[in-house]
């Protein structure tokens, strides 16, 4: 087994204090507690690595999408968040995102401090091995009890026990959510369907009276969805990106004196060449020993058949996609860290081989992707800098 060779101009996944892994526990350093996660993340190593100053009340935004290059090649939308991000050197304002850059890998490894491979959760869809079916996390389709697939306690749980007001913003339907129980289980959580209403829930919140420290996880999804449908190019994209960034220079003045406001993301897009697409269904080269295909069209896990060997199947894949594609055997994606370390009943779920497109290619499946889906403009999931690098931003009311 060998660590996969990325191409130049390839951001390989990290799971350390330059990832967005740091984001919570440095959040929970910068309010005075200790802990360590699974993969040796501290909250006063992540605070220090950070620059969180020390406080009392918090607020971690993500804006689901925003990758950093998306937000310094569009700021003239997001003049609040651009001048965070002036204040701020580049390497210090950057962190990488999970591998696949996607939002259910990166909002469990956000929400826990640790790794895909230790959380279970790699990618839009995978394998769930208990029944050999393909489930898709965010629909939560396919998979039972949240808590057996992702088994690594919450920074939001850690908080929560340790007597801090932890509380979550957030769309209805999300309540309760496998992905949210997986993922973010611990805060209270808030019904709020409109971003603004969630500003405003985010404001009450840290203006309750007591004095028990306080955190508050607001998330932000209008700028993700509209890039998958329009592209992070479009006219409105911008639109989306200019109303967040609104609402968030009204949190940052409305919230209590000296409240510390984190804003990051779980990923970035890049626009879809459709020219240069694939279909598994219907292409001699890929289809042949393919079970099922799970990820998305920018990152894949191929399961190939029983009597497969997986080493034909990558062979194939990788002559047939040359240099759109970066295709690895399972054992070398794990011992290249893409997934961080693998616990071992998440590893059925990995694909049998991996598969990171390069440049804007993507692979899809018509089996399984409706054609709405074949044709969105905005994608993520691989490792260009687009979908890799997200921004670390920071104020102090």
């Amino acid at each position: 087994m060998t660590a996969p060779h990325l191409p130049d101009g390839l951001v390989a996944p990290s799971y350390d204090t330059t990832s967005l892994a740091a984001v919570m526990p440095a959040a929970a350093g910068a309010l005075g507690h200790d802990l360590t996660t699974a993969t040796g993340l501290t909250a006063a190593g992540c605070r220090t690595a950070l620059g969180l100053p020390d406080a009392d009340r918090v607020v971690v935004v993500l804006v689901d999408g925003l990758g950093i290059r998306n937000l310094a090649e569009r700021g003239g939308h997001a003049p609040f968040l651009r001048g965070l991000l002036r204040e701020r050197d580049e390497q210090a304002a950057t962190l990488t995102s999970s591998f696949p850059s996607t939002t259910a890998a990166g909002l469990s490894i956000f929400g826990t401090g640790t790794a895909p491979g230790r959380t279970g959760m790699l990618g839009y869809t995978q394998r769930n091995p208990a029944n050999g079916r393909l489930a898709s996390l965010v629909q939560w389709r396919e998979l039972g009890d949240p808590a057996d697939l992702q088994r690594e306690p919450t920074v939001f749980e850690t908080l929560a026990a340790a007597g801090t007001r932890v509380t979550a913003p957030g769309p209805g339907k999300f309540a309760g959510s496998g992905m949210t129980q997986a993922a973010l289980r611990g805060p209270a959580y808030v019904a709020a369907e409109t971003f603004e209403q969630r500003v405003d829930a985010t404001v009450t919140a840290l203006r309750q009276p007591g004095e028990a420290q306080r955190l508050v996880y607001l998330y932000q999804g209008d700028v993700d969805k509209t890039g998958h449908g329009y592209g992070w190019d479009s006219w409105q994209w911008g639109d989306a990106l200019e109303s967040t960034d609104q609402e968030l220079r009204r949190l940052l003045r409305s919230v209590p004196r000296g409240t510390l406001v984190v804003i990051t993301a779980d990923h970035g897009q890049i626009r879809a060449d459709l020219a240069t697409q694939w279909d598994v269904a219907s292409d001699p080269a890929l289809k042949p020993g393919v079970a099922m295909v799970g990820g998305e069209p920018r990152a894949l896990h191929i399961y190939t058949d029983e009597d497969t060997d997986p080493a034909d199947v990558a062979r194939r894949w990788a002559e047939r996609l040359g240099e759109h594609a970066v295709v690895v055997l399972r054992d070398d994606a794990v011992v290249g860290g893409w997934f961080g370390p693998v616990a071992e009943h998440v590893l059925p779920a990995v694909g049998d081989v991996v598969v990171a497109m390069t440049g804007a290619a993507t692979v899809v499946d018509s089996r399984v992707h409706s054609a709405a889906a074949r044709g969105l403009p905005g994608v993520h999931g691989s490792l260009t800098p687009h979908e890799m690098l997200v921004p670390l931003l920071t104020a102090v009311a």
